[in-house]
């Protein structure tokens, strides 16, 4: 799927906007000012076309997830765990670093130091 402002396109293939769309597990939907895209993994993602995003993931992803959105883990110490680890007690975390450690977890499972090398390694080849 891509999206740029309202337009938007599956596999090559424009989408009318205001018109949903349902193919193989992937619908596209346009609730009000937003363009909303759901797949049948349980994620979606909702864009105002302009900076906003926000992605919503069923509950039994809880745990299972990493990347740009985090870890979905709950932790109340601010997530302070690998994805596949034990979870670290709330007063184990590193409170020093800006970041919370899991917050940053690359592709390959490194915690990259810096936003921006963090978002790089999740770019799409």
């Amino acid at each position: 799927v891509v999206a740029q402002g309202r337009n938007v396109s599956v596999n090559g293939a424009a989408v009318l906007e205001g018109h949903p769309y349902l193919h193989r597990g992937l619908g596209v939907t346009w609730p009000g000012e937003w363009v909303a895209v759901a797949s049948s993994l349980g994620v979606r993602v909702a864009w105002d076309g302009h900076l906003a995003v926000t992605v919503t993931v069923e509950p039994e992803l809880r745990g299972g997830t990493w990347g740009l959105c985090g870890t979905y883990t709950d932790d109340p110490a601010g997530k302070c765990h690998l994805p596949g680890a034990t979870p670290t007690p709330p007063g184990d975390c590193l409170p020093t670093l800006p970041v919370p450690p899991d917050d940053f977890v690359s592709p390959d499972g490194d915690v990259a130091p810096f936003a921006a090398s963090f978002g790089n390694t999740w770019k799409v080849p």
